[in-house]
């Protein structure tokens, strides 16, 4: 369902009201006059989000008061929360979905305005990189696709998977982590992959009509949430910071990042992204092997290009330049570099 946030319900309005109280109880009556409602109508409102999974104590002479929130990513619970100027004022959040980036590119070619998000609690058809599927346990995680409507050529779309992925490194390094940047689109925690990124765009020659940026991020899923053949190369949040992870609170930090991000992207350029990205990356300054359409092949990680390209030093000495594929690193830091051609 989809909700302008900035358009409170009286659910939330509720809420708000009872958190404003603290450990304290609201009474009935002060609900009524504050809301507009009978107390009846009160009294149905909190029995309905009690059974979203609020836990709202009720004593009689003394009123409700809320003592726990579940972990959901709803309006409910994620308005209180954004700063963000448009990026998930108007949410799509679905119990279960297929994918959150088919949901978002059907919205968006419907005119669904730029800052659109649509969130899952689970997918049952999560999308990876070159047609993978994204294992996506439900209420433990992070998966959304945010609407972007950048005026934007499509030869720059690919940048924003950039942009995206330093908004998400920053936010994992907010929450605790030493969060790196694995080119091109995934993120890691002590070389565990931990989040990923799909960007899809829709675009004539000239200019770009939207471009979907979807993200999973594990959260809270531990190694019995992931399938055998990849517990020694995933991880989560949780799992690094031995604690649980609040996942509101984390998707809101993301969103001001992502938005903030991307505003400075369109106002001054990809040289600032790209300047970041490098300071977070785990890729460059390692032995790589690239697998691409073309075939394997291995040299040495050097740079990104003002396009976001990876420059990567053959053994030969020449730069190829990579602009899609899988790139896996061979050693840790410090090994020796190839010389290049004098």
């Amino acid at each position: 369902m989809a909700v302008e946030t900035n358009e409170l319900s009286q659910d939330a309005r509720i809420l708000g009201f009872l958190s404003e109280g603290g450990e304290g109880f609201i009474s009935g009556e002060a609900l009524s006059n504050r809301l507009g409602l009978s107390r009846t109508a009160v009294w149905k409102h909190v029995e309905a989000l009690r059974l979203k999974g609020y836990r709202i104590e009720a004593v009689p002479a003394k009123g409700y008061r809320l003592v726990g929130r579940p972990d959901r990513l709803s309006s409910l619970e994620l308005h209180p929360l954004l700063t963000t100027r448009a990026m998930g004022r108007v949410l799509h959040h679905h119990e279960t979905l297929g994918s959150t980036n088919a949901t978002a590119f059907r919205l968006a070619q419907d005119g669904a305005p730029h800052g659109t998000v649509v969130v899952a609690e689970q997918q049952t058809a999560g999308k990876g990189r070159r047609g993978r599927a994204w294992v996506s346990p439900p209420g433990l995680n992070l998966y959304f696709s945010a609407i972007l409507r950048p005026a934007l050529a499509p030869q720059h779309a690919p940048e924003l998977t950039l942009v995206a992925a330093v908004a998400l490194a920053e936010a994992l390094r907010e929450a605790g982590s030493d969060a790196a940047i694995k080119w091109p689109n995934d993120v890691q925690l002590g070389g565990q992959k931990v989040a990923g990124i799909l960007t899809e765009l829709s675009a004539e020659p000239e200019r770009v009509h939207f471009v979907i940026v979807g993200v999973g991020v594990n959260l809270n899923a531990g190694p019995e949430h992931f399938p055998e053949e990849l517990r020694d190369t995933a991880t989560s949040l949780s799992q690094v910071l031995g604690r649980p992870v609040a996942r509101a609170a984390f998707t809101a930090a993301l969103w001001a990042r992502l938005e903030a991000w991307l505003d400075t992207y369109l106002a001054t350029g990809f040289d600032a992204v790209r300047t970041r990205w490098k300071a977070l990356s785990s890729t460059l300054g390692q032995q790589v092997r690239v697998r691409t359409d073309r075939g394997d092949w291995e040299g040495f990680a050097e740079d990104i290009d003002p396009t976001g390209a990876l420059m990567v030093r053959t053994a030969d000495g020449r730069v190829e330049r990579v602009l899609a594929g899988d790139v896996e690193q061979l050693r840790p830091q410090g090994q020796t570099r190839p010389q290049g051609r004098g």
